[in-house]
């Protein structure tokens, strides 16, 4: 599937690229495209690369600071991420960012545990402080995989307000005591018969939740609405990630689709309570590209997966923005299995017949690709060519099976970020694998 750059092609997507300096005008034409979208999702092309994250949050910091962006979602999982969100509006006794964070213990730790996360967690805490509380943005996980951490979290809050209840939900969650934490392994069981299935028990602790949630918050007043939907997100997270765990072993596109699609549904209701009140709620969301772009412009949609980026813009139309990342050579911290250490990888270059590649042969380090409305830009990169993507396990050796996927970039994102070289993201936990030599002094804060 060779293609060949031509030259008016280099010479269509140099006239439209928006040229990404570090000056603090870099993204007035993004803010100007976003216009009054009330969700705008920034993706990135690997789980490990500092320029998608200090990008997003240079973007992010401006959408907060001058369009009002009331949250920030994030692929992370909602109890670890909550505990964030606490400490930035000023709800917490953490004594500062790295502590907020220390509840991102499950692999890939230094997807959410990096200096870049830690930095941009410290500056909405700062940002907030001089807000009036009403007016502070917020940092919420849209995952679901923290199915016990959430069982956890939903008896500890009804053990503060209602004991009783709690001794219900304990009784209910106690179906999955024989694994464990073994999320797998209970899926595996469940699936193929060796155990009974607890999905019942998860479906009623959570009506049980949204039936009471209305008593529970005229409790002697005591019940922040923000708590109560806390744990209703917690009992909703154990219902999906009940069926999550089974439905792995019926194939990808099954466990695709309902992981895609509970981060959707958290979406949404995260934007409804953030609404209520009568404030418009606009939110940012950090995820993959793969998430994030429309699937239906991929050869994944293609077999049949959706994700949050699809259903996102089947919502909410031009309400959305999806902003995609790519790169073309440079390092990257990933693992070569699951549950590995974190290792600093050297990115090969990409694929000649990639986006990528493509860009590449612009001439420009790094730029902005607006793609939305533009006829002529759609027109000029109509074929579908290879995108790169690289989760939290990066194999060089087989990269085009492991890595690459066909796609119609005009289709799948609103905008394009090409950050031609790219370096790994330094982690807050250091490994034996990822660098030579000592932590720098400012280890672990960088601040």
């Amino acid at each position: 599937m060779a293609q060949t750059t031509t030259a008016p092609l280099r010479t269509t997507l140099r006239d439209a690229a928006h040229p990404i300096t570090g000056s603090a005008d870099d993204y007035d034409l993004l803010l100007e495209l976003i216009g009054d979208a009330q969700v705008v999702l920034l993706g990135e092309a690997s789980h490990g690369t500092h320029e998608f994250y200090h990008e997003r949050a240079r973007i992010t910091r401006r959408l907060i600071e001058e369009e009002g962006f009331t949250a920030v979602a994030v692929e992370a999982d909602w109890p670890d991420a909550y505990r964030v969100n606490r400490w930035v509006r000023g709800r917490s006794d953490d004594r500062d960012a790295f502590e907020a964070l220390g509840d991102f213990e499950r692999f890939p730790r230094w997807m959410w545990r990096n200096r870049d996360v830690l930095q941009f967690v410290d500056w909405l805490h700062r940002h907030n402080a001089e807000q009036p509380e009403d007016r502070r943005a917020g940092f919420y996980g849209l995952d679901l995989y923290s199915l016990f951490a959430s069982m956890q979290e939903v008896i500890r809050f009804l053990e503060k307000v209602d004991p009783e209840a709690a001794a219900r939900a304990r009784y209910r969650y106690s179906c999955f005591d024989a694994f464990g934490e073994d999320t797998q392994a209970y899926g595996y069981a469940a699936e193929f018969g060796v155990t009974r299935s607890c999905e019942d028990q998860a479906v009623q602790q959570l009506l049980e939740v949204q039936r009471d949630r209305a008593a529970l918050a005229e409790r002697d007043g005591r019940v922040p609405e923000d708590e109560l939907f806390y744990t209703e997100q917690n009992a909703r997270l154990v219902r999906n990630a009940e069926e999550y765990y089974r439905t792995m072993f019926r194939g990808r596109v099954d466990s695709w689709n309902l992981r895609d699609r509970h981060m959707s549904e958290t979406l949404e209701a995260l934007i409804g309570h953030l609404a209520r009140g009568g404030r418009r709620a606009r939110v940012v969301v950090w995820e993959h590209n793969s998430h994030i772009g429309d699937a239906l412009a991929t050869e994944m949609g293609q077999l049949g997966e959706w994700n949050i980026g699809q259903l996102t813009r089947q919502r909410l139309g031009d309400q959305s923005m999806l902003i995609g990342f790519t790169t073309y050579s440079g390092t990257v911290t990933a693992a070569s299995d699951w549950d590995a250490p974190a290792e600093r990888k050297r990115v090969r270059p990409a694929l000649p017949e990639s986006f990528e590649a493509l860009f590449h042969t612009v001439g420009i380090p790094d730029f902005l690709l607006p793609l939305r409305g533009d006829a002529r830009l759609a027109e000029a990169l109509e074929k579908p060519r290879l995108e790169r993507a690289i989760g939290v396990i990066y194999r060089p050796e087989s990269e085009r099976v492991s890595h690459y996927f066909e796609a119609r970039i005009p289709q799948q994102f609103d905008a394009v970020i090409h950050l031609d070289d790219t370096s790994a993201v330094e982690p807050l936990d250091w490994t034996a694998g990822w660098g030579e030599g000592e932590p720098p002094e400012t280890f672990p804060t960088g601040l």
